[in-house]
């Protein structure tokens, strides 16, 4: 009886090896999945646009697009590590990714941007600009205000003097930038 349903097929003992089921490649942590799935698009990204747009010369005479690219291909190269260690290495609750965190991406996304609104000002909006203090202050307020739970006033305008100062220091001073300092209605 059973050489009558090999006989039907056709196949043989071969049968079992053509119709063998392919191993399935699971996902052994979720977060580590999408973050290379990141890398590789941002990478892959980054090195195609600076591929298509700049020159890219040689590793003795650098184009303009050269760097990019190398930058581009080497986050490329760590989101495929990233990517295959997440189909590998088990983690312990699965690395399963949580909700979107919108406050966190709002306040530093926002802080860049007053940084650079406050830092130069907007001719457009009759924004004058605040200096380089004034925008590194904001800067860090506006930025600790990512984690509401560990928030602290004191704490942070300490943090922002201490910044404001060393970035004074460092780029009006040391390097000779620039760029204003304080706002400008105070005429200092």
């Amino acid at each position: 009886m059973a050489q009558g349903s090999q006989a039907g097929s056709g196949l043989g003992d071969n049968a079992s090896l053509l119709f063998a089921k392919a191993p399935v490649v699971s996902i052994k942590s979720e977060k580590d999945f999408a973050s290379g799935l990141m890398f590789i698009a941002t990478g892959g990204g980054f090195a195609w646009a600076s591929a298509s747009s700049y020159t890219i010369g040689s590793a003795s005479q650098m184009g303009p697009g050269y760097f990019p690219l190398v930058l581009g291909l080497i986050l490329s190269m760590l989101g495929a590590f990233i990517l295959f260690f997440s189909l590998v290495v088990e983690t312990p609750d699965g690395g399963k990714v949580g909700d979107f965190a919108w406050r966190p991406l709002l306040c530093i996304l926002g802080a860049n941007l007053t940084f650079g609104a406050l830092l130069g000002g907007v001719q457009s909006i009759g924004l004058p600009p605040m200096g380089l203090v004034v925008a590194t202050v904001a800067l860090t307020v506006i930025a600790a205000m990512a984690d509401e739970t560990a928030f602290q006033i004191r704490r942070v305008l300490v943090l922002s003097t201490i910044l404001a100062g060393g970035s004074y220091g460092i780029f009006i001073a040391l390097l000779g930038l620039t760029m204003p300092v304080w706002p400008a209605f105070l005429g200092l």
